[in-house]
């Protein structure tokens, strides 16, 4: 069969998405994941779904959602949050948060360290890896012997499909953003694929990541607390609603005087800053921590990172 038949014979997709649709939309992606959707998305939301119908061979956008909202099939439901999430990220983006760790939080991390503690730190949001692997990198180049110590790095995302990459640790092309001749020949193997150069994370950078898939406002297995949380650029898609409740539950999940980086035009809201200090930019110190309110009502389709 040829690739103009195959063309052919797929159904015709519907060429707009009718209010009502949207608004289911709107509903599940609030529900499952936090994200709001101000209908001035539509046009970006309507694109990005055309593919799953496409891949799926359906040709409408309520007979598509009566699958996700089924919940028979949580892959589906998956692929549908994938499609709405925006996995914009590169190496050492905002860097002032890893000069900061470097000089500020890590010498507390030594000492604790030192004392026979051990070092937790969380991203939360990691997309396709750069932040964790980042914030190993800054880790070593300040102290090589942290590789040996009882450090880890929990790298969180919502997403399977970025997940893949980041577990691949194999970037290439505009992946590679941010990226100094230094930093790829210190922490780096190169190859070529295709033609292309590819740059592979090195095992020991490798060894202090941890990567599970979790929904921010569904349940957090994790049990111990962290020294730092990277939560950047995520919250910005949350009503204020949202962004209190997933704030109240980082200051829980910290330890007391632990760090919270959010993203450049994230703040923490007016709400919750009892529970944080400013300590620079968009860089917080908790000063207190309480009981965890509950997570966002709704299914935990996305099982945990």
């Amino acid at each position: 069969m040829s690739e103009l038949s195959i063309i052919k014979g797929r159904p015709a997709i519907e060429s707009t998405i009718s209010d009502q649709a949207f608004a289911r939309i709107a509903k599940i992606a609030l529900r499952e994941a936090g994200i709001v959707l101000a209908p001035s998305k539509i046009s970006m939301v309507k694109s990005r779904l055309t593919r799953r119908l496409r891949a799926l061979g359906m040709s409408s956008f309520d007979s598509y959602l009566d699958i996700v909202e089924a919940g028979t099939d949580q892959s589906e439901m998956g692929n549908f949050i994938s499609a709405l999430t925006t996995n914009v990220s590169h190496f050492f983006r905002e860097n002032h948060h890893f000069d900061f760790l470097a000089k500020v939080i890590l010498p507390s991390l030594q000492q604790k360290l030192a004392n026979g503690g051990k070092v937790r730190l969380w991203s939360a949001g990691c997309s396709n890896g750069q932040e964790p692997y980042s914030i190993a990198m800054t880790l070593l180049n300040a102290d090589p012997s942290l590789a040996r110590k009882n450090l880890k790095i929990l790298a969180t995302d919502i997403d399977p499909e970025v997940l893949t990459l980041a577990k691949s640790a194999q970037y290439k092309g505009s992946l590679t953003t941010g990226l100094t001749d230094e930093i790829i020949a210190k922490h780096f193997r190169k190859s070529e694929q295709d033609g292309e150069v590819v740059l592979t994370v090195n095992s020991d950078v490798q060894d202090m990541i941890s990567f599970r898939q979790l929904n921010l406002h569904a349940e957090w297995p994790m049990k111990g607390r962290f020294d730092a949380i990277f939560c950047r650029n995520v919250v910005i898609y949350f009503d204020e609603e949202t962004q209190v409740r997933l704030y109240r539950r980082y200051a829980q999940a910290l330890e007391e005087g632990g760090w919270l980086m959010l993203g450049h035009s994230e703040r923490i809201n007016d709400s919750v800053t009892s529970l944080f200090k400013n300590a620079g930019v968009t860089t917080y110190q908790t000063v207190r921590t309480e009981t965890p309110s509950s997570p966002v009502e709704g299914r935990n389709s996305k099982g945990s990172n």
